[in-house]
C-alpha cells in the first residue's frame, strides 16, 4: 500500500515541480505585466477625447460594419467579440472610458469583428475549434484523473486527446490575438483617434495582453507533455 501511494505521488511531485508551478509563475508573471500597463495607460486620457465605444464605433463604420453591435458587459478586462451574436461586449472602463488603454483593448476587439467579416483564415479555424476545446475543458482532467487511479493506458490517451484540443485551439487563436492587436493600433492611428506617441503606449498594453495568451499556450504545452510521458509509462 505504501509503495503504491509513493509511486503515485511521485508524479504528482514532478507535476509540481516542471509543470505547475513554472506554469502559474509564467501565467502570474503576464497577468501582472498586462495589469500594470493598462493600469498606466488607463491614466492616460486620448487627445482625441473619444470613448472606447466611440472608438470601436468609428472602426468598424469605417470598415463598413454597420450590422455589429456594442455592448457594455460586467466585469474588469472582459472584453471580447462574439462571432456568433456579432457583438461587441466591453468592460464599463473601456467602454465609458477616454483613456489610451480604453481605445486600445476596445479597437483590440474591434479586431477581431474585422476578422470576422474578412473571413480570416486562423479565426475561421479558431472557431470550429470551439466544440473540441469545450468538450476538453469539460472531460480531459476527469478522464486523465480516472486513466491514471485505474493504471488505464486507453483511458489516459483519451484523456491526452482531448487536452490536445484544448493545446490546439490556444495554437490557432494567437495569430488571432497578434493580428486583431496590429488592426487594432493601424486603425487607431489611420482615424486619428490616437498620436504617434500614443499609439506607443497603446502598443505596451496590447503587447502584455498578447503576452497573456502566450503564458496560457506555453502552461498547456508542459502539461500536454508531462501528460504524454504519464500516458507512455502505462
Amino acid at each position: 500500500m505504501t509503495e503504491t501511494l509513493a509511486i503515485m505521488w511521485m508524479p504528482s511531485m514532478n507535476y509540481m515541480l516542471w509543470v505547475f508551478l513554472p506554469a502559474t509563475l509564467l501565467a502570474m508573471w503576464a497577468q501582472a505585466k498586462i495589469k500594470r500597463a493598462y493600469a498606466e495607460a488607463s491614466q492616460i486620457p486620448a487627445r482625441s477625447g473619444v470613448t472606447g465605444a466611440q472608438a470601436a464605433a468609428q472602426i468598424m463604420a469605417d470598415a463598413g460594419l454597420n450590422g455589429v453591435a456594442i455592448e457594455p458587459v460586467r466585469g474588469f478586462l472582459s472584453d471580447h467579440y462574439d462571432p456568433r451574436q456579432k457583438v461587441l461586449r466591453l468592460s464599463p472602463e473601456v467602454y465609458e472610458g477616454r483613456s489610451l488603454a480604453a481605445l486600445g483593448i476596445a479597437a483590440h476587439e474591434s479586431g477581431h469583428a474585422l476578422q470576422d467579416a474578412k473571413g480570416y483564415t486562423p479565426l475561421v479555424l479558431r472557431n470550429g475549434l470551439v466544440p473540441m476545446a469545450s468538450l476538453g475543458s469539460r472531460m480531459a482532467f476527469i478522464v486523465l484523473f480516472i486513466g491514471f487511479i485505474l493504471q488505464s493506458a486507453g483511458l489516459m490517451w483519451t484523456g491526452v486527446i482531448l487536452f490536445a484540443g484544448i493545446v490546439l485551439f490556444q495554437l490557432v487563436n494567437l495569430p488571432c490575438e497578434f493580428d486583431a492587436s496590429s488592426r487594432a493600433r493601424a486603425e487607431l492611428t489611420r482615424l486619428g483617434l490616437v498620436t504617434g506617441d500614443e499609439d506607443i503606449v497603446v502598443g505596451r498594453v496590447l503587447n502584455a495582453a498578447a503576452m497573456t495568451y502566450v503564458a496560457a499556450v506555453i502552461g498547456a504545452l508542459l502539461q500536454l507533455m508531462w501528460f504524454i510521458m504519464q500516458a507512455n509509462r502505462r
